[in-house]
């Protein structure tokens, strides 16, 4: 019976990812290859579909953790699989929450599995978490930037499943930041859960490859190994614009916004506004505190499920909108947005939360110096190289698929 469900389940899937709701429809602006040319690890049911036969199984998923135009948990249930646990990572199993937001415990109304928040107090399942799962499925689509947090999700999941011998499968899709690396990497004493390795801001790998680096350079606690399987994507090179079919968390809705990120998400550990509370987040930036700029905005609770960042004040900044999308998508952090921000900040006001967050997601407290020295972006990218090029090593041992280089 399972074979024949196979059999069915992989021609329906192949089938559902021709016929798919188009990228517009999902609110992600196409500027690139059609998604549907290349198929996912999840599409791969053949695959992986036989080492589940008999298995209690847990899935750590969200809203891009789609089958054609079905969930991940669904199309296992529907598949005759028992699904015994949704493991439920930042933004929540729908993807609703905003950043920061808790995550609750609770039981998904649709299929009736019970939901274990790892997002909070608690980010790693425990044994009494996982006592009824078998097998474990990781399935997240990322966006390629270190201080995005399901690679640190990831991790801990892996380090779970090491603890209590319970198999992972991984099943991969493509980086739509992918085609390139660059940034510093973190370093000692910046661990947090937006910077967990010590990797550059851009990694250039898919969640399939970046678990096989976590697992190949023991970075799991105490050297642990997690018992790993990648079910690949096919069609996917690095040197491809992958565009998203759904987005990856709410603020983050179109592709602009997502080649955007690794840029802007510095501006997070700043006194500015990255656009959370407006229709465009990640595709402006603005603060009140900003001298001679015209563009301004304003953020509202209307347009966010929390209190944004300068509510209901005008933030004056830089307008990204309508910037042509290839020289958004060029293969490199942004890092005029800063100088130019930090040039026009008014100096009686703090550029830098006093928090530190800033350095957590540049993992170090490099950056902030040079932005405070003036040093120009020539200087700065040229602090990174050497630590660039031992990463890059260490990133080619685990690649999948072919690189940009």
């Amino acid at each position: 019976m399972i074979s024949q469900i196979l059999l069915v389940l992989t021609i329906w899937s192949a089938a559902a990812c021709k016929n798919s709701d188009s990228v517009e429809a999902s609110g992600v602006v196409a500027s690139g290859p059609e998604p549907a040319a290349i198929q996912v690890g999840a599409q791969r049911t053949s695959e992986y579909y036989p080492l589940l036969a008999g298995k209690r199984v847990g899935v750590v998923v969200n809203q891009t953790s789609m089958i054609g135009n079905t969930l991940l948990p669904e199309a296992l249930q529907g598949a005759g699989f028992e699904v015994t646990a949704i493991f439920a990572p930042e933004h929540g199993f729908r993807g609703e929450q905003e950043a920061g937001e808790s995550v609750s415990n609770g039981k998904d109304q649709k299929t009736g599995i019970p939901i274990v928040s790892i997002y909070g107090k608690r980010k790693k399942p425990t044994a009494a978490d996982m006592k009824e799962v078998d097998i474990m499925i990781f399935d997240i689509q990322d966006v390629g930037a270190r201080f995005y947090t399901y690679i640190s999700t990831m991790t801990y999941v892996m380090e779970a499943c090491a603890e209590n011998n319970i198999p992972l499968i991984v099943l991969d899709r493509p980086n739509p930041n992918g085609f390139y690396v660059d940034g510093p990497v973190r370093r000692t004493g910046y661990e947090s859960f937006v910077g967990i390795h010590p990797v550059p801001i851009v990694h250039g790998m898919t969640v399939g490859e970046y678990a096989k680096m976590v697992n190949g350079e023991g970075w799991l606690s105490g050297g642990l190994t997690c018992e790993l399987t990648v079910i690949t994507c096919e069609g996917y090179d690095h040197k491809m614009k992958y565009d998203l079919p759904v987005p990856p968390s709410p603020n983050l809705k179109t592709m602009r916004s997502i080649y955007l990120y690794p840029s802007l998400c510095l501006f997070e550990g700043t006194n500015f506004s990255v656009g959370r509370g407006t229709p465009d987040p990640f595709s402006v930036v603005g603060s009140p505190y900003v001298r001679g700029y015209r563009f301004s905005f304003v953020p509202s609770k209307k347009f966010s499920r929390s209190e944004p960042v300068f509510e209901d004040e005008t933030c004056y900044g830089i307008d990204l909108r309508t910037m042509p999308i290839d020289s958004v998508a060029d293969g490199r952090i942004h890092l005029e947005y800063l100088m130019k921000m930090y040039k026009a900040f008014d100096p009686g006001q703090e550029f830098f939360r006093s928090d530190g967050f800033f350095d957590k997601l540049a993992g170090n407290d490099v950056l902030a110096e040079q932005l405070r020295a003036r040093l120009s972006e020539e200087e700065i990218r040229l602090s990174w190289q050497d630590e660039l090029i031992r990463f890059k090593a260490i990133r080619k041992k685990y690649l999948l698929y072919p690189d940009f280089e």
